[in-house]
This record gives structure tokens, C-alpha cells and sequence, in this order.
């Protein structure tokens, strides 16, 4: 890897993009100056206070604790200039005004020391006219950051380059984005809007342009090209709304004002629309004015409605046999919503057909390759699939005929051909432009393979497209050592073990207790150390529920019993393992997912891990040694103070397992007690198996031996007694209902050891049983029942 090493930042602009970038930062433990113009009253750096501030309030959170803002510096543009001279990449983040940035270069340059990289996250100015403000020196340091909002949780990072741009510093940058602050790295030619934004503001302005020509409205458009269409869940104009009318005008505007038909043949189709100017015009704004394409009033979702200037209630559906045609195969689907009657099908063929045309004829300019333009849509627009990689699985020469027939017959939005390379040569030979080679290169005239920097050689099963067969998937790699339809254990080296469920949703079932307990056994008998990981999320939700009740219906609340304990003696067998078991954590790690992980040796999570003990939300506690574990966390952290009183270290393990709350990050779980300061936090998901791997092999060439067991004291009855009154008076208060107290009291019996004195003695198996006795009194609660089948039919918590 590059010995390029960033220990500080400085970004320049204390706007949302400037302050969450900054805010990232800090989640990845890289100190950071967030600097904006002085303050004309008070603090020079109020407004770079202010926004820091801000941080802590916005959802969803840009950080991972609140607190963790403070750790951002703040400064301005009058005082703190010299700061600049200690930092190894300045980010520069201000509005989108080419001569507010090219005035503010100037001032900085002579503060910016002779090794730094200088980036400028600007949306779709041109990188190379900004280069021109900065001196020669700094020229070849130089190069665009575009990151999508918001940065903590959106992949896309794209990287432009200018003709001046030193190849070894786009390099440097694109190994920090990738495996410090976790980011998918496109790079991008220097043209109007890069990559995701030019396909993606043209995809939307089309969504729109064919909603008016079908006559759709707002709420069906949304239910089509949401998650049934492969897309984010807020669809087109609920999309919009998030990311700001004004955001959205601007990059439209940029496009309007850096293009013409000579350079774009879909430049007739960049108007602003008509519903979207009298918005802005309204200063109905979006999210941020509580008001754009819907509004929310109470619990009502209202919709904007054009011709009366007013909001109508919203809700409507698609029609469900388009759900039933978007279901279908590719090639099917797409030729039935090609031919179908209803405007909803013939608008979703309208709107795939523009995406996949615009795509084709703009390759050669804005990308270096197809794969970039694909992977720029799924982690720029959350798409599961760019739109090269759906032509091609549809039929790739069938789907371009029907194309060419429509551009023909006028009903495209332009009458731009596809280009040749569409129909002619490797890549109507391949069947598309992704291929174990690599990907199509317009420009080249060539398949590219992937770019070979060291630091993808951490990512040891690479997000990959339809097409690249070449590269290895994680389902079918390595040595299988034995697989069911529940689980397989394989390896890589012979020296690691790794577990993967394979349940929906990795669910802990009775036939993946039995092989976790199996490749236990196999690891101390032929291997080093064991992972458990799946290279899809989530990392469990816990003990699956479909698959326990049908044994509860049989056998009553004894085989429920019987079922716990052996998920619990499965815990202690990770636990007490004679060779060190580290859980790779990505995703959701809940109720029996997040026991799993706190009885292994040792956590590697990603940064977007969501861990918690949540079996209250259907009516049960944890019964999986989760109670025990806090139990015991508790002990050993009371042991480590001067305190003697138990109860202090045990209110926060309490409070999360009886209010089921769950960490919001991997820094959350860690401040929650469900990782530890010894545990890792990764930055970039791919990169998750590589440390895990790494980090077991250390600790078995380091002689790592399992903890001895031991007792430990416990908070007893006048802990439980302590906890009653506090549940009481939250019962009292409306905040928890009866049924509430009942789980929560169950829980301060079993965390503090049952009817015992304080400071007794108790071992694992001890507070297991009794976890075992709340879990089996609880499984037959007609309560409890309602909350499961809640869950069950509706995914949502039901609150009796």
C-alpha cells in the first residue's frame, strides 16, 4: 500500500456537505480543521461552531456517537490560515460558485505545505478550470473529491483528475478513500456533473418528463421505481425531496449551462419541468422545508398537485401485475413492460429504454469504462444494478434492437443512434460490456480489467457486476470443509476456518447451532482460528422464530427450553474454544446475532454495524446468554474500578436489553457494551474478511489460550428492588405499558442473579438457567404471541 499517511485534515466549508465530510472523519479516528468565514459577531468561528454543533442533531446521524463533534476543530478563514500547514489533505466544500472557489484558492496556497493534496468536492464544476487558480506547485496535488450526500452512509466517492493531476497522487487518494474512510472509488472524466450525477439527473428529469406523458402521479411513480424496480426505497420524487429541490435545480442548471445539443443530444430534455420551477418558486424546498413533492401533515402524506398549486392526500399504489412483471426474468420483463397496455408498464419501459440509451451514448466521454458508469448508479443512487449490467442480462443485442427501433420510431428522447460498438465488435460478440477481461472502454476500444492497486488486495471478495466472472464469490471460493443448507465452513489458507450462514437474513436455526458447534470442534482439531462471516448482510437477526414455534406448538415450553439451552451451551462452546473465534460483523448483529457475537473472542465489525439485544420487541428477553454476558461485563468492569457498588456498571447493559435499543454504529455498539476496546472497526465492508482473517491469525500465533471460567458477583435482590421502583414510575408515567414492566422485571432478575444477597457469587450456567426460566414463562404469554406474529406478518414491533 501507499506509505502516503493522512494525519490531518482540513475541510474547507462548514455547509451540510463540509460538515458531514468532516464529521466522517472523525468516525474513522482521522483528526480534522473545519474552517469557514469569520463570524461578523462573537466567536471568529461561530459559524464553524454552529455547524458542529448541528452535526449532533441531524438524522440520520452523520456520526457515530454524538459526542464525537467535538472532536472536530473548528477555525476561520482570519485567524487560523497557518493551521493549514500541519495538514496532509485539504478538502475544499463551499458553495457551488466557481469564483467564490477560485478567490478562495488563492488565499489558501500560501498556507498549503509542499506535501499536501488539495481536493475540491464540488458536484460538477469543472475540476480542470479550478486547477488554474492554484499555483504550479500545487497544480500536480490537485484533483476533484465529489462525495454523495450523506457521506457517512453513501458509497460513491468519485475522483476526477485534471491534465496536470499526478498519477501517483490520484493513487495516494484513492487508497485513503477506500480503506480509511471505507468508500467505493470511481474515477471520472472532468465533464459537466462527472458520472453519477449526470446519469442519474438525466435519469430523474426522464422519470419526470414520462410521469407527465403517461400521467402519473407523484406516489405511483415512486412505488414503481423504488425497491420494486431495483432502486431506493424513496423512489424518484420522495428522492428529491431528501436531497433538496434546490440541490437538484443546481446540478440541472449545470448541465443546462455546460452543455448544448452538439455536446449532449439529449439536451432538449434538460428544461427545468414545470412542477419542479413552481416548487422552487413556492420555496417548498423539500425535506429541509418540510414541503416539496409531498408534505406531511400529522400522520397524513400529502402529494403536490400541479394544476391547483395545492397538496392532495397521497398513498396511491401501482398496480400489482407490474410488481408481478418486475419479478419476472430480464429479458421477460422487459419485454413485457415494452408491449403492455397500462401506462405504468409502458412508462417503465420508457424510462429503462432512456436510462440505457443516454448510458451507451455518453460512455466514451464521461467513463473510462461501463463498470464505472454501474457502479457509480449502485453506490451513488442505490441501485442494485447499473443499467449496463440490466441490458445485459436482458439480452444484451435483443434489448439494444428494441432501442434502436424506438429511437427510430421517435419515441426516445432523442434521435441520437446507439453507438456502433452497441451493435458491432467485442461487445456484441460478449453479449456486453462486462466480461471476465473486463469492461468496455469506448474511448479504448477495449475491455479494462480493474485498476491493481495494493490496497484492493484487502478486499478479498470485491462487490462485483454481472459479467465479471473472473472474480471469486465468496459462496463457492475456497476449500469447503462441509456445508448444509443452513451453513458452510470453508477455508482459504488451511490455517483459518470460516463459518457462513446461509439463512435468510443468516437466521440462527436449529441446524446452524449444530454446524457452529461442529466447526468448533473441526477448528481445534485442524486449524489455527475461526471466523464467522457472511459476505452478505446482515450478520444474524438472532434465533430464527418460524423455525422455533412449530417445536413450541409440539412440545410446549419444555422443547422451547430444550432449545435454549442448546443455543446457550453453542455460546459457551465459542466462548471457551481452544482456538480463537473472532465475529465479522456487517450489517445488523441482533438478539441471538448480537449473543453470537459478544460470546466470540473477538469482534471485527464494520463501521455500519447495528448491534443489539432486541427480543423485547416480541415479547421475550434475551435467551441466548445475552443477559449473562452483561451480567458478567458488569462484574469485571466493577472489578476494574474503585467502586463496590454493582449496579452503576450494570445500568447501561439494563437499559439496552429492556428498552432494546441498538447501536447505530459499530462506535455506538462499542459505547453499549456489545464490542469492546479491543475489538476493530472496519471502514470499508469488503475489506471485513481480511481483517478478521488477519486478526485470528494473530491472535493464535500470539499463543492465545480461551478465558478460564470463573465466578463473579452479582447485584441480587436489592438490585432487582432498585430496578422495580425505577419501572414503576415509568409504568406510572405512560412511557412503558404493564406488559413492558413485566419483560423489564424479568430482565433485572436475571442480570442481577435472582433472589440472592448482593456481592454473591455466581457462575455463567447460574444466570443462564435463569434465563432460560423468563425465556420458557414468557414463550407462552398471550402477549408475547401477539408481538411474535406481529413481527412475523409485518416486520414492525407491535407495543401491548
Amino acid at each position: 500500500m501507499s506509505r502516503f499517511q493522512v494525519k490531518k485534515v482540513a475541510v474547507l466549508g462548514a455547509g451540510v456537505m463540509g460538515a458531514q465530510i468532516a464529521a466522517h472523519l472523525v468516525n474513522v479516528k482521522v483528526p480534522v480543521i473545519l474552517f469557514d468565514l469569520p463570524a461578523k459577531e462573537g466567536s471568529k468561528s461561530a459559524i464553524a461552531e454552529k455547524a458542529i454543533a448541528n452535526l449532533k442533531k441531524l438524522k440520520p446521524s452523520p456520526i457515530g456517537v454524538a459526542e464525537d463533534a467535538d472532536l472536530i476543530q473548528p477555525a476561520n478563514y482570519e485567524e487560523h490560515m497557518k493551521l493549514l500547514k500541519g495538514c496532509d489533505l485539504v478538502i475544499e466544500a463551499i458553495a457551488e460558485r466557481m469564483d467564490w472557489k477560485l478567490d478562495l484558492y488563492h488565499k489558501i496556497a500560501p498556507f498549503v505545505a509542499r506535501h499536501a493534496l488539495v481536493a475540491s468536492n464540488t458536484s460538477g464544476l469543472s475540476i480542470t478550470k479550478l486547477s488554474e487558480a492554484l499555483p504550479d506547485a500545487i497544480k500536480p496535488r490537485f484533483c476533484g473529491i465529489h462525495f454523495f450526500n450523506p457521506p457517512r452512509y453513501m458509497q460513491l466517492v468519485e475522483l476526477i483528475n485534471t491534465p496536470t493531476t499526478n498519477a501517483q497522487v490520484l493513487d495516494q487518494i484513492e487508497t485513503f478513500v477506500t480503506t480509511t474512510l471505507g468508500k467505493g472509488v470511481v474515477r471520472a472524466h472532468d465533464t459537466p456533473n462527472f458520472i453519477a450525477n449526470r446519469i442519474g439527473i438525466a435519469g430523474m428529469l426522464s422519470t419526470m418528463k414520462q410521469a407527465e406523458n403517461f400521467g402519473l402521479t407523484f406516489d405511483v411513480v415512486d412505488d414503481l421505481t423504488g425497491k420494486k424496480l431495483g432502486r431506493a426505497s424513496s423512489g424518484t420524487f420522495r428522492t428529491a425531496d431528501v436531497v433538496g429541490l434546490d440541490t437538484m435545480a443546481h446540478v440541472i442548471k449545470t448541465l443546462q449551462d455546460n452543455l448544448n445539443e452538439q455536446s449532449d443530444p439529449f439536451y432538449g430534455n434538460f428544461g427545468t419541468p414545470a412542477v419542479l420551477q413552481k416548487l422552487l418558486d413556492l420555496k417548498n424546498l423539500g425535506q429541509k422545508t418540510k414541503a416539496g413533492f409531498f408534505k406531511k401533515v400529522g400522520r397524513d402524506i400529502l402529494r403536490f398537485e400541479l394544476d391547483s398549486e395545492d397538496y392532495v392526500p397521497a398513498g396511491q399504489k401501482a398496480d400489482e401485475v407490474y410488481g408481478r412483471m418486475l419479478k419476472k426474468p430480464a429479458g421477460e420483463r422487459l419485454k413485457l413492460l415494452r408491449n403492455a397496455e397500462g401506462a405504468q408498464g409502458r412508462f417503465l419501459w420508457a424510462i429503462l429504454r432512456d436510462s440505457f440509451h443516454y448510458a451507451a451514448v455518453h460512455l466514451e466521454h464521461i467513463a473510462d469504462t461501463a463498470r464505472d458508469i454501474d457502479q457509480a448508479m449502485r453506490w451513488g443512487f442505490g441501485m442494485k444494478q447499473g443499467p449496463f449490467e440490466l441490458w445485459q442480462e436482458a439480452g444484451w443485442l435483443d434489448v439494444a434492437r428494441m432501442i434502436q427501433e424506438d429511437i427510430d420510431a421517435g419515441k426516445a428522447l432523442t434521435r441520437a443512434p446507439l453507438p456502433r460498438w452497441v451493435f458491432e465488435g467485442p461487445v456484441a460478440e460478449a453479449g456486453g460490456v462486462h466480461t471476465a477481461k473486463g469492461s468496455w472502454s469506448a474511448s479504448r476500444g477495449q475491455f479494462v480489467a480493474r485498476r491493481e492497486l495494493p490496497v484492493y488486495q484487502r478486499q478479498m471478495f470485491p462487490e462485483k457486476l454481472l459479467g465479471e466472472d473472473n472474480l471469486p464469490d465468496w459462496r463457492t471460493a475456497g476449500t469447503t470443509i462441509a456445508e448444509s443448507k443452513a451453513l458452510r465452513t470453508w477455508t482459504l489458507d488451511g490455517e483459518v476456518l470460516i463459518a457462513s450462514i446461509k439463512n435468510k437474513m443468516h437466521a440462527i436455526s436449529p441446524e446452524v447451532m449444530e454446524g457452529l458447534v461442529d466447526a468448533v470442534d473441526m477448528a481445534e482439531s485442524d486449524f489455527k482460528a475461526m471466523v464467522i462471516w457472511s459476505g452478505d448482510a446482515p450478520f444474524s437477526v438472532g434465533a430464527d422464530l418460524e423455525a422455533t414455534m412449530p417445536a413450541f406448538v409440539v412440545g410446549g415450553a419444555d422443547a422451547i427450553e430444550s432449545i435454549e439451552q442448546e443455543l446457550q451451551n453453542m455460546m459457551l462452546r465459542l466462548r471457551y474454544a481452544q482456538v480463537p473465534v473472532v465475529a465479522a460483523i456487517h450489517g445488523m448483529a441482533l438478539g441471538g446475532g448480537c449473543e453470537l457475537a459478544v460470546y466470540s473472542a473477538r469482534r471485527v465489525a464494520h463501521m455500519e454495524s447495528y448491534i443489539g439485544l432486541v427480543e423485547v420487541g416480541v415479547g421475550l428477553v434475551p435467551g441466548a446468554g445475552g443477559l449473562t454476558y452483561i451480567a458478567r461485563r458488569a462484574a469485571e468492569n466493577a472489578a476494574a474500578s474503585t467502586g463496590k457498588d454493582l449496579l452503576p456498571f450494570l445500568t447501561e447493559g439494563f437499559t439496552s436489553a429492556a428498552m432494546a435499543k441498538v447501536g447505530t454504529s459499530a462506535i455506538e455498539s462499542r459505547k453499549l457494551g456489545y464490542l469492546l476496546d479491543s475489538d476493530v472497526i472496519v471502514a470499508h465492508k469488503d475489506e471485513l474478511l481480511y481483517v478478521a482473517i488477519n486478526e485470528a491469525r494473530a491472535m493464535a500465533n500470539a499463543g492465545w489460550r480461551a478465558p478460564l471460567a470463573r465466578s463473579f458477583p452479582v447485584a441480587g435482590r436489592s438490585g432487582i428492588a432498585t430496578i422495580r421502583g425505577s419501572l414503576v414510575n415509568m409504568r406510572d408515567g405512560g412511557f412503558i405499558s404493564e406488559f413492558d414492566q413485566h419483560i423489564a422485571t424479568l430482565i433485572a432478575e436475571v442480570v442481577c442473579g435472582g433472589d440472592v444477597d448482593a456481592g454473591t457469587l455466581v457462575d455463567e450456567r447460574y444466570l443462564m438457567k435463569l434465563e432460560r426460566k423468563a425465556f420458557t414463562h414468557l414463550i407462552a404469554h398471550p402477549k408475547t404471541h401477539e408481538r411474535i406474529l406481529g413481527m412475523l406478518n409485518t416486520g414492525k414491533p407491535v407495543r401491548n
